[in-house]
């Protein structure tokens, strides 16, 4: 039984499948069908890549590996079964003789005010995706002739963490919106700024100090302002406090400040170290011979460095699901022990950073590498490290290379869907679905009331003015008043409350707004939508914003007459970020004050 598909559950099933040829039963549990590519993730976000081509297929590459889909609740290691869920919510459990625990990491969270009601994470492809739609849509708004400071807050982007991931997010984002501009030109003078902080002293801290250099030259030398020693202080809703005093008005907060272990290693109840499992070098669990951990879950002890543990990097984690897979054949042995065990031993061959365009910075073997050369050699390590998808790769890099990316945002993942406090980045969050969302620590993380009200505008009070009263529950209540009371008598069932919605009068359904408001069972497919093309909200006028739609949850609506935009759930606090701000142009300035009393319409 494998918890988790990530670098390390994939190659330990891989390994494992090869060496069992057939002669055991091999679980995969996974909240997805696929592997995904983490660091081609920043190329998704920039348009280069299409987001099926950094998944690889569970099943079509794995043969002889039985994958589950569905998320690890709850492990009972002394009646050695796990207890999970599936993506309909439905339960099941799942026995093993043999566990390896690599559920991986989630995003990172730190004690700063505002930052998970604001700020987006970068570990999953729904916030790939999400963020590539909001650049565009950030870029094409400021260019529509709204005035210059708001303009210029549009173009602005913060990225926070100057580390792997923080560093190609920037240097492809900016690249990104570069190209964009050129396809909706802005106001004389204004051109997009990108900020890259960290408290650090250098790029890329935790690599060579050669490829730290040649990533910052390459970001200057492109106008993104490189910010060590600084972070935000705080983040609001128009922009982020630096630790520096300095106020930044933006839309677009990237956290990518580094991970955090997956909160299922943390509920098993064994020793840990900073969060993750305590394994010995063989990887199993000290006094568990029965389980293995493995991956960014799991504290390996680092036999080159004693009294130090391997980072958190894709890595080791890839190399250790392959011990892991070797060690748990060995232990299926008869009469296989300890003794035919090996421990994880490790050496660096090299780092490669994809900086966009042609230029890279990487260190095969030790030899310092830039420009196209490291490009090259960048681009030929990640083709030989992915386990499938190498033709559709290479091809989308041929066609970047010949012609214009497209510059179109398709609205499948909104901001609210994407919280950076979750337990499941490889996920887009649906209304009302609550089991994905960890417990609150620290005054920067988000609230369970922030996270799960579901329509919860500022954490605590609603859109409507409800101060925390379920805008679905009063929609009901005010559509069996009156002569809507006679239309639900003459219904045959009224099991459900969705039957009083679809029976409703317009005018009282709509509270005179010509559009339907559904309840969260509703999903967001209406028949009576003004606007089909944009998905619909679950819960409707209680502080929804154009564009906060669930791919889950279904967003095409039969009667509206925008079919080619998903319709929006208006969702939490962490939704009203950039949606706020820029899903649409919005009310002019002598409109804004009403409309944002208006229930609906802020």
């Amino acid at each position: 039984m494998i918890v988790g598909a990530g670098f390390a559950g994939y190659r330990t099933a891989r390994t494992l499948a090869r060496a069992a040829r057939g002669r055991a039963d091999i679980t995969l549990l996974n909240p997805t069908d696929y592997f995904l590519y983490l660091p081609l993730l920043p190329q998704v976000a920039a348009g280069i890549l299409e987001p099926r081509r950094v998944t690889v297929s569970l099943s079509g590459t794995l043969r002889e590996v039985r994958p589950v889909l569905g998320e690890a609740e709850h492990v009972d290691l002394d009646a050695r079964t796990v207890h999970y869920t599936n993506p309909e919510g439905d339960k099941g459990t799942l026995g093993y003789d043999r566990l390896v625990l690599a559920a991986g990491s989630v995003n990172k969270l730190l004690p700063i005010p505002g930052v998970a009601e604001h700020a987006h994470g970068f570990r999953g492809l729904p916030e790939a995706l999400y963020l590539r739609d909001h650049l565009t849509r950030q870029v094409e708004l400021a260019a529509s002739g709204m005035n210059a400071d708001e303009c210029t807050a549009r173009c602005t982007f913060v990225v926070v963490g100057a580390g792997y991931t923080g560093t190609e997010v920037a240097a492809q984002g900016q690249l990104f919106t570069d190209a964009l501009v050129r396809a909706h030109p802005l106001r004389r003078g204004i051109r997009p700024r990108w900020l890259l902080l960290d408290l650090a002293s250098r790029v890329l801290p935790e690599l060579d100090e050669r490829l730290s250099r040649t990533a910052d030259r390459v970001l200057r030398e492109r106008g993104v302002e490189v910010r060590m020693g600084t972070s935000v202080k705080e983040a609001t809703r128009d922009g982020v406090l630096l630790t520096d005093g300095e106020f930044v008005d933006t839309r677009t907060l990237a956290w990518c400040v580094g991970v955090r272990p997956d909160p299922l290693a943390e509920s098993l109840g064994l020793p840990m170290e900073r969060g993750r499992l305590l394994v010995e070098p063989t990887l199993q669990v000290p006094g568990r011979p029965e389980v293995f951990a493995c991956g960014d879950a799991a504290a390996v002890p680092d036999l080159e460095r004693p009294g130090e543990y391997t980072p958190m990097t894709a890595q080791h984690a890839w190399r250790q699901g392959r011990v892991a897979g070797q060690n748990v054949a060995a232990s299926l042995v008869e009469g296989g022990g300890a003794a035919g065990l090996r421990p994880y031993r490790h050496k660096d061959l090299g780092f490669v950073v994809d900086l966009g365009g042609v230029q890279a910075a990487a260190n095969p073997l030790g030899v310092h590498l830039s420009g196209p050369v490291a490009g090259a050699v960048a681009r030929g390590y990640h083709l030989a490290a992915m386990p499938g998808n190498r033709v559709r790769v290479a091809a989308d890099w041929l066609l970047d290379a010949v012609l214009p990316r497209q510059d179109v945002q398709l609205g499948l993942v909104r901001s609210w869907s994407v919280p950076l406090d979750t337990a499941s980045p490889e996920l887009a969050r649906v209304p009302g679905d609550h089991r994905h969302e960890p417990a609150a620590s620290g005054p920067g993380a988000a609230t369970e009331e922030d996270v799960n009200a579901g329509n919860d505008a500022d954490g605590a009070d609603y859109a409507d003015g409800t101060d925390g009263e379920n805008p679905y529950d009063k929609n009901v209540d005010d559509r069996i008043e009156g002569n809507d009371v006679k239309d639900v008598k003459d219904m045959k069932d009224m099991k459900d409350v969705n039957d009083v919605n679809d029976v409703n009068d317009t005018d009282k359904a709509t509270d005179g707004s010509g559009e339907h408001h559904p309840s969260p069972e509703d999903g967001s497919q209406s028949i009576t939508s003004p606007t089909p093309e944009v998905g619909r909200h679950s819960g409707g006028g209680s502080g929804s914003r154009a564009g906060q739609s669930s791919p889950e949850e279904g967003s095409q609506s039969i009667d509206s007459p925008t079919p080619e935009v998903g319709r929006h759930s208006s969702g939490p606090a962490a939704a009203r970020n950039d949606e706020s701000a820029g899903s649409e142009p919005g009310p002019g300035p002598a409109e804004r004050g009403d409309a944002r009393d208006a229930k609906g319409d802020r």
